[in-house]
C-alpha cells in the first residue's frame, strides 16, 4: 500500500514537471471518454423516450391490420385486402377470454371547420373501449357513450392540437364543427399526449363514434383496423393466438389457408424499436471509442519521448540498485496515472455536456453508472496497454550506455 502511494506520488511529480505536455497527451483520453459516455447517454435517453411514447399508445396493446391482396400472382402489400367489419369486433368481444377491451378503428382524413378557423386532421371512429385501450383521458367535457354509437350521433372529442387550432382560447365544449360539411357537436377535449419521436402528433386527432364515421363520413362497410388490449402483459402472446383463432373462424378460413390479417403486439413494436436504438447506441459508442485508442497512441508516443529524455536518470537508478521491474513499474504507473487523469476529466466533461443537453436541447440523455465505470476502467486499460512498451523499453536499457547518454 505504502509502495503504491509512493509510486503514484513519484508519477505525479514526473508528470507535473511539464504540465502542458501531460495535458495535451491526455487530451485524446479526455475526448474519448467523454464522447463514449455522451453518445451512450444520448442513446439511452432516446430509448427511454421512445419506450415511453410507445407505452403512451396504450396498455397491453394489440393491433390487427388488414392482410394483403393478390392480383395476377402479385402480392399487393399489407393492408390491401380488408374484410374487417363490426361483426369481427363483436366476435372478439363475445368469444375472447384474454382481452380486456376491443375497438374498431375507422379512419378518415378531413378538413374541419369550426370556431375561428379550419384545420385538416384525421378523424378516428372508435367505441368506448378505445379510451382504455389507448390510455386516453378527458381534459374537459365527457366521453361519448354506447347510446351515441348505436344512434350514430354526430358528436366529437377533439385532441388538444385541433382544439387550439379551431378555437384558440375559446371553450369548444358544446360548439359545432363541420367535418366534410357534416355538423358535429364537440362534447369533450382530450388530454395532451404530445408528439412522438417517430413523428406524428398524437393530439392532432378527432375521436367520434365508430358507426358515425363509418356510415356518415366514409359510407363504407369495412373497418380500417381493430385495436385490443390484453388483460395483462404476460398474456399478450396468448391473447394474440386467441384473436387469430377467432378471426380465422369469423372469416371462414380453412386449415392451410393464410391469415387475411396481421396482428402486432405492443411488445413486438417495443422490441423492434429497442433493437434499433441499441444498435445505433453501440455504433455511436464504438465510433467514439476510437478516440480512446488515438489517446492511447498519444500516451505511448509521449512515454517513448520521456524514456529518451530520462535515459541518464534511468542509468543512475539502475547503478544504485534499481531492478528492471522497478523501472518497468515506475514508467507503467506514470502511463496509467496519465490515462486515469484523462479519464476523470473526461467523465467530468461528459456530465457537464449532458447537463447542457438536458437544459438547452430537446435531447434527454441519461448517464448510467455502468457506462461511467466501464469508461473509467477502459481508460486505465488503455494506459496499461499503451504504456507497457515504453516501460519495457526503459527497463531493458543498458545501465552503462544509459549513464553515458547525454
Amino acid at each position: 500500500m505504502i509502495l503504491g502511494i509512493r509510486l503514484i506520488k513519484a508519477a505525479l511529480r514526473s508528470l507535473t514537471r511539464n504540465r502542458m505536455r501531460s495535458l495535451l497527451t491526455s487530451l485524446g483520453i479526455i475526448i474519448g471518454v467523454s464522447a463514449v459516455i455522451i453518445m451512450v447517454a444520448v442513446g439511452e435517453g432516446t430509448q427511454v423516450k421512445i419506450e415511453s411514447e410507445i407505452n403512451s399508445l396504450g396498455t397491453n396493446l394489440l393491433i390487427v391490420f388488414p392482410g394483403a391482396a393478390t392480383s395476377g400472382g402479385a402480392r399487393m402489400g399489407a393492408g390491401s385486402f380488408n374484410r374487417f367489419t363490426f361483426d369481427d369486433v363483436e366476435d372478439l368481444q363475445r368469444e375472447s377470454t384474454l382481452l380486456s377491451g376491443v375497438s374498431p378503428v375507422v379512419r378518415s382524413g378531413a378538413q374541419v371547420i369550426g370556431g375561428i378557423s379550419n384545420w385538416f386532421t384525421t378523424v378516428y371512429g372508435v367505441n368506448i373501449d378505445y379510451f382504455n385501450i389507448r390510455s386516453w383521458e378527458i381534459e374537459d367535457g365527457q366521453f361519448f357513450t354506447e347510446k351515441d354509437i348505436i344512434g350514430r350521433r354526430k358528436v366529437a372529442l377533439l385532441g388538444s392540437t385541433v382544439a387550439d387550432e379551431l378555437f384558440a382560447h375559446d371553450d369548444p365544449i358544446g360548439q359545432s364543427i363541420r367535418i366534410r360539411n357534416i355538423p358535429f357537436t364537440v362534447i369533450g377535449v382530450l388530454k395532451t399526449k404530445g408528439q412522438t419521436g417517430m413523428g406524428p402528433d398524437q393530439d392532432d386527432v378527432i375521436l367520434a363514434p365508430s358507426t358515425t364515421v363509418l356510415y356518415r363520413l366514409k359510407g363504407r362497410q369495412w373497418v380500417d383496423m381493430i385495436n385490443a388490449s390484453a388483460v395483462s402483459t404476460e398474456y399478450l402472446e396468448q391473447a394474440k393466438d386467441e384473436m387469430t383463432i377467432i378471426l380465422r373462424e369469423s372469416h371462414g378460413l380453412h386449415e392451410g389457408e393464410d391469415d387475411d390479417f396481421t396482428i402486432r403486439s405492443q411488445e413486438e413494436i417495443t422490441e423492434a424499436v429497442t433493437e434499433t436504438t441499441e444498435t445505433m447506441t453501440l455504433l455511436l459508442g464504438a465510433i467514439a471509442a476510437v478516440s480512446l485508442l488515438v489517446g492511447g497512441i498519444g500516451i505511448m508516443n509521449i512515454m517513448l519521448v520521456s524514456v529518451t529524455e530520462r535515459t541518464r536518470e534511468i542509468g543512475i537508478r539502475m547503478s544504485v540498485g534499481a531492478r528492471e521491474s522497478d523501472i518497468l513499474i515506475q514508467f507503467l504507473t506514470e502511463a496509467v496515472v496519465l490515462s486515469l487523469a484523462g479519464g476523470l476529466l473526461g467523465i467530468i466533461l461528459s456530465f457537464a455536456a449532458v447537463w447542457g443537453l438536458n437544459n438547452w436541447t430537446d435531447l434527454q440523455p441519461i448517464i448510467t453508472a455502468p457506462i461511467v465505470v466501464l469508461s473509467f476502467l477502459f481508460s486505465m486499460a488503455v494506459g496499461v496497454f499503451f504504456g507497457f512498451y515504453p516501460a519495457r523499453k526503459a527497463a531493458t536499457l543498458d545501465p552503462i550506455d544509459s549513464l553515458r547518454h547525454e
